[in-house]
């Protein structure tokens, strides 16, 4: 399917204003879904709206949306209703500041898109903006509604265009404080010194060609074999609960004792080179 852009509208720094769109930087297209299915007909199940009250079945064109303001009591709004809330930030990204990347926690990051020109007539203001931002090396703050809702959002360089990033409120922000989080002990010096040559050991750029989803890759096999008529056995879980001894395990990481990582990483090597030459892969 087509990529089909996700909101499209205006940019607006001051008085300066061109008509842009935003694009999905990421994708789920190749991500394993399962439908529910009848094992004894081998159909699929169709979800159906059903009145919690009379058990009667209601066609999804009558429905409308209600917010509960008291124990079976709510008040119901039609689609031209809640059209009628229109905010600005509806079809204009207004820059309202600029500030530091660092300056914004990573969990505030939630999700990105290509922000580009929609059309000829702004593309020259959006280089003008793209090229400020550039040289100031600041990362823009602005609002705009998708899906019913003001997101904040962050917008800043990238290769040849602009990236905006929805964030997170305050609200939706979960402080450490909330989480109980025990008081961690001082590291045994020899400890830390072997742990910190581990961590020199296996230093080196972020390359994300390098990582798979290794569950997803085990659902194919799984489905492949399926498929085949082969029997699927269960694997016995790893037991976690047994006493280690944290400092043998850390000179056996350090000496390379790693067994399992070694193995799967000979395995991601050895089907990248098979790919490479040409070589069958497991259907999907």
């Amino acid at each position: 399917m087509a990529a089909r852009p996700s909101w499209e509208g205006h940019l607006r720094l001051s008085l300066v204003t061109c008509p842009v769109s935003l694009w999905p930087a990421t994708s789920e297209a190749e991500t394993i879904r399962f439908n529910l299915i009848n094992p004894k007909t081998n159909n699929r199940i169709r979800m159906q709206t059903v009145d919690a009250g009379t058990g009667e079945q209601v066609a999804r064109s009558e429905l409308v949306k209600g917010f509960q303001v008291a124990k079976g009591e709510y008040v119901l709004f039609d689609k031209e209703e809640l059209d009628a809330v229109k905010l600005e930030s509806t079809r204009i990204i207004d820059i309202e500041k600029f500030v530091p990347r660092a300056s914004i926690d990573r969990l505030y990051w939630e999700t990105p898109y290509h922000l580009v020109p929609a059309g000829k007539t702004g593309i020259e203001a959006y280089a003008v903006i793209r090229a400020a931002m550039a040289r100031q090396n600041m990362v823009a703050i602005g609002r705009l509604v998708m899906s019913t809702r003001e997101r904040i959002c962050a917008i800043e360089i990238e290769e040849g265009g602009l990236v905006l990033t929805t964030l997170r409120t305050a609200e939706e922000v979960r402080a450490l404080d909330d989480v109980a989080l025990p008081d961690l002990p001082k590291p045994d010096p020899k400890m830390l010194q072997i742990a910190e040559k581990i961590v020199e050991q296996q230093s080196g750029d972020f390359d994300p060609s390098e990582f798979r989803d290794r569950y997803e890759d085990a659902l194919r096999a799984l489905i492949e074999d399926k498929r085949k008529g082969k029997p699927v056995r269960p694997q016995k879980p790893a037991n976690d609960d047994k006493v280690v001894d944290l400092m043998a395990a850390l000179k056996k990481s350090l000496e390379g004792g790693d067994g399992r990582r070694q193995r799967a990483e000979r395995f991601v090597a050895a089907k990248a080179k098979l790919k490479k030459a040409g070589g069958r892969t497991r259907a999907a």
